[in-house]
């Protein structure tokens, strides 16, 4: 028996077929996003916005699964009839404003090409001011809000996208009936489902985006929207009062969609999560592992059992009860950018390609620790975690007149591996054990040097999933406990995931070294951060030069 994981990613939608007794991968597909600059629509008058087209998500979701179900086919052992189930996930938060239909606004003639009316992506950072006012009035009237996802609210998330949408565009706003997560909605196409009131909404993005939590009854109580807008209070009704985790279906396949996919009609939809928080299903989490998806941006997920106390945690993205797994609590952090800042560097400014990456890796690999001297701060996309503020920018330091391209390339590996061991430290500080540390992505499985690099900056065994699809692997597997393959999700796991036999062992000599520099970047990061407000830097060239010099001699 098979089922099927589709994830929505931020250029591309891919889909995956998979036998559940064992996980093996008997069909796939991606499909690039048609529209924009690699799928993401962007307006060059702000660096800051990021939508896409909902159509592209239709087109991508027809054409991935049947393209998987093909290659499937190809099999002596497949057969359509034999998939029991489907799972999806997306990026996030990404919200749609649809229509009392729940039809994206952005399908009909009208507001097809009004970017307010696309999807908000994950990375549209324009509601900064309304993020750091959400932060402000929960603070002052509802300080329970925001303490279970760091004590700061997101320009990523849910409620700054609205309200920006409502305050640059009202139009859009008040033309949309109601707003759904690509999370939600991807799953209520296959379902057939023409009311957003009806769509089934998962914990994970209520949990991690909008402030949901059944302690408070749902969504934020109307009296506390209103002091935001009296039009977002207006809008809590046509949203909605519940949402499920892993354990409840998101519905079944449609008769309608059924014909388009050559599938049984009415299998079990699993319920939407985020790409991450599945991809985390797909690498085998449980207790102590941390799940690093590493890919343009990254997502770290754990997770802790919720019959155990668990405190609150300062700037990460959330504790949610049923995010990832069902009965445990799900942990998640992040970075804004980390593939993008090496694109960034390679494409954007020197031109290159991935000949040019492939040969930038080559001449690092060369270089010992501290040899050329930099230091990066890895915030061209802002800082998600620990200090949650978009309107962070990167930093390079020490460059001289010998500096070259290769030495920034990998400053700027280093830089996303100081933030990364950030990040491990805060949730450690807080209780939450980690005693392996398990990869994916095609950065992780592709680029030695950077998990090298990554093992020795954060003292931890660096492991890779077996999969190249976690975050559809994991989907599916979502599938296979909802139609009852596996009895339970440790099951599904153990039967259904693997890691690749490389590992990455950190080596003492560098950590030391890298110890010495991770000093150095907190330095960096805890004053630009605004947390030490009258730090002297006066010393950190020098002392770069004293690393650099020592590591040439």
């Amino acid at each position: 028996m098979f089922t099927l994981g589709v994830d929505f990613g931020t250029n591309s939608v891919r889909a995956l077929v998979v036998r559940c007794s064992d996980g093996a991968e008997f069909g796939s597909r991606v499909v690039d996003y048609p529209s924009g600059a690699q799928g993401v629509l962007l307006d060059p008058k702000d660096g800051l916005l990021a939508r896409q087209h909902p159509g592209d998500y239709l087109f991508g979701l027809e054409e991935s699964i049947t393209g998987a179900l093909a290659e499937a086919g190809r099999k002596p052992d497949f057969d359509p009839s034999k998939v029991l189930g489907i799972g999806l996930d997306s990026t996030g938060s990404s919200p749609i404003p649809v229509d009392a239909q729940n039809r994206p606004l952005a399908l009909s003639d009208r507001w097809r090409a009004n970017l307010d009316a696309q999807c908000w992506l994950w990375k549209d950072h324009t509601g900064w001011r309304e993020a750091a006012r959400i932060t402000e009035l929960c603070a002052k009237l509802r300080p329970q809000y925001i303490a279970k996802c760091g004590g700061v609210y997101s320009s990523e998330w849910f409620w700054a996208k609205l309200w920006h949408c409502l305050n640059v565009a009202p139009e859009t706003f008040n033309s949309a009936f109601s707003w759904v997560e690509l999370a939600d909605w991807a799953p209520s196409v296959l379902a057939g489902v023409a009311d957003p009131r009806l769509v089934k909404r998962g914990v994970c993005a209520a949990g991690h985006k909008a402030l949901y939590s059944d302690d408070w009854a749902g969504l934020p109580d109307t009296e506390f929207l209103a002091a935001l807008d009296s039009r977002l209070a207006d809008l809590r009704s046509r949203l909605y009062e519940k949402a499920y985790d892993a354990t409840e279906p998101a519905g079944s396949l449609c008769s309608d969609w059924a014909t388009r996919l050559g599938l049984a009609a009415g299998i079990p939809i699993a319920i939407g999560e985020f790409d991450v928080h599945y991809g985390a299903i797909g690498c085998g989490v449980r207790e102590g592992t941390l799940v690093k998806v590493i890919g343009t941006s990254t997502c770290d997920c754990a997770v802790v059992s919720v019959e155990k106390p668990i405190a609150d945690i300062p700037g990460i993205c959330g504790i949610v009860k049923g995010a990832i797994l069902p009965g445990f609590f799900g942990i998640e952090a992040g970075q804004s950018a980390v593939g993008d800042i090496f694109k960034w560097w390679v494409e954007v400014v020197l031109g290159g390609d991935a000949a040019l990456h492939a040969e930038l890796t080559a001449q690092a690999a060369k270089q010992r620790p501290g040899q050329a001297g930099l230091l990066a701060l890895d915030w061209n996309n802002g800082n998600r975690t620990i200090l949650v503020d978009q309107r962070l920018t990167g930093l390079l330091l020490g460059q001289d007149l010998y500096t070259t391209r290769a030495d920034i390339y990998r400053a700027l590996i280093e830089a996303t591996a100081f933030g990364a061991r950030a990040i491990i430290e805060r949730i450690q500080e807080y209780g939450v054990s980690t005693d392996r540390v398990v990869c994916t992505g095609g950065i992780a499985e592709k680029n030695p040097l950077l998990m090298q690099i990554y093992a020795d900056v954060t003292g931890c065994v660096m492991q890779v999933a077996g999969s190249s699809q976690t975050c559809a692997l994991g989907s599916a597997i979502a599938a296979a406990v909802l139609a009852g393959a596996h009895p339970d999700f440790a099951a599904a796991e153990a039967a259904m995931t693997s890691l690749r036999p490389e590992s990455y062992q950190p080596v003492a000599e560098n950590r030391a070294v890298y110890d010495e520099l991770y000093a150095l970047y907190r330095e960096l990061h805890d004053s630009f951060g605004g947390l030490t407000k009258s730090a002297d830097l006066s010393h950190v060239m020098k002392s770069l030069l004293d690393i650099k010099y020592a590591q040439r001699a």
